[in-house]
Parts: structure tokens; sequence; C-alpha cells
């Protein structure tokens, strides 16, 4: 029986060492009108290993696919204090101050900020296999990451999280999703509030890859037309979801780890 024990902890171990990261913030900036893309290029040159180097992940930098003036990314931390000293040596660092105006200069509005946490202890993005291209590099990928908000009127339930699990995730999986990640509120008080984030929501995230834009219109299809679907998975989830939810079409830029 003890043997058993620690095999289970050790396959936990494996499982939590795989996912990166504890807590992630999912930004979504609005910018000035043709300034999307000297953002990007300001970004990807000059603010992912700088941020790395102080122990933040920078997981992914995304185009919206529907929105010109959107810019989304994602960071994560190991934990809240960490965030709180990454975030305060990046800000009051050389980099940013460099930098910070021809960033600034590019948004209208920067603070629709999700706080987040992994739904369950795999449920985390699995980035340990993936590879940055370098500064410089041109090529885009055809794929592209599809993030879904459903917003609730109280705390994710334990309910919820296995209607998902059980019945809605299989279903996505079986028509063509690939599940990256999901994600619910993160609960702690906002540990760096010079950078604020929205309060007082509710919200379970999820993030699927496609390999193009007709592998998601077919995905979209065949979950509509599924049995599954229709046979009661959908009455199930507008019961439990009280807010319009969104969904966010996400081109990943050359340097994005998600969606590679």
């Amino acid at each position: 029986m003890q043997q058993k024990r620690v095999e289970g902890a050790r396959e936990i171990h494996s499982s939590l060492a795989q996912t990166c990261c504890p807590i992630v913030e999912l930004r979504q900036y609005t910018l000035h009108p043709g300034m999307r893309d000297s953002l990007i290029d300001l970004f990807d040159r000059e603010f992912v290993e700088s941020q790395e180097a102080l122990g933040i992940r920078v997981i992914g930098q995304f185009r919206d696919l529907d929105d010109p003036q959107r810019f989304v990314w994602l960071r994560g931390f190991r934990d809240m204090p960490t965030r709180a000293e990454a975030l305060g040596a990046f800000y009051g660092g050389p980099i940013w101050k460099a930098h910070r105006e021809a960033a600034n200069a590019t948004m209208i509005d920067s603070d629709n900020v999700l706080l987040l946490r992994p739904a369950s202890p795999d449920s985390g993005f699995v980035l340990e296999y993936k590879h940055r291209p370098p500064v410089g590099a041109k090529k885009l990928s055809n794929t592209f990451v599809v993030a879904t908000i459903y917003y609730f009127d109280e705390p994710v339930s334990a309910v919820f999280l296995d209607f998902f699990e059980n019945e809605l995730k299989p279903s996505l999986n079986s028509n063509g999703a690939s599940i990256l990640g999901c994600f619910t509120t993160e609960e702690s008080e906002n540990s760096f509030p010079a950078l604020p984030v929205r309060e007082n929501e509710n919200v379970f995230v999820w993030f699927a890859r496609f390999d193009d834009s007709n592998a998601y219109e077919h995905h979209e299809d065949a979950v509509a037309q599924s049995e599954a679907w229709r046979g009661g998975i959908s009455k199930k989830l507008a019961d439990y979801v009280k807010r319009p939810f969104e969904v966010r079409r996400l081109s990943p830029t050359t340097r994005s780890l998600l969606g590679r």
C-alpha cells in the first residue's frame, strides 16, 4: 500500500512538473488603429527575454483575428508573491523604462486583465517541449488558438468543473479541438496593484489549438451537429453560464510559444 502511495505521488508530481503556471494573466489590450504590428514588433524584440530573466513566463502573444485593434497575451508566475516581485523588477527596470513610451503610445486601454489559475492540477499549459523562434523571425503559422471565456454569477463550482471535464471537453476533443488548458479566476488580491485586473469576475476560460481556420470551422459544425451536443450538453452549458460568453480567435505571433 505504501509503495502504491509513493508511485501515485510521483505520478502527480510528474504531471505538475509539465505544466505552466500556477498563476496566469490573460491580458487583452485595445490599441490605436494601425498600431498592433508596431506593438508586436516591439514586444517580441524587447519584452520576452527581459521578462523571463526575472522569472516571468511569457506564454503567448496573439493577434485577435476578429478585431484588428486587439492584442492578446498571456504570462505566468509561480505564485502571487513571486508575481509582485517580478513585476516590480520589470516595470521598475531599464528595459521597460527605455521602451514604455513607445509601447504606451500604441494603447487605448491595457486594463482588461483576468487573473487566472489552472482549474485542476493538470489543466495548465504544457510548454516544456516548445521552442521559441529567435528575435527577428518572420514566418507565421496557419495554426491559431481559440480562447473561450464563460462568466458566472458565483465562483465556478465543482459541479461545473465535473461537467466540463466529463461531458463538454470530450465532445470538444472528439470533434477536432486540441485543448491546451483550462482556468478559473484566481481569487487572491491583486499582488501588484500598479497594474489593474478585473475585480469581482467569476470566469472559466479554456484554450484550444486548431491547425487552421478550416479545421476550426469544421470543428464548430461538427460540435453543433453532434448527438451529444444536441442531446443535452448545449442546454446544460446554458444553465450553468449566466452571461453571454466570449470567443477569441487568436493568431500567434512569430515568437509565441502557445499555439505552435
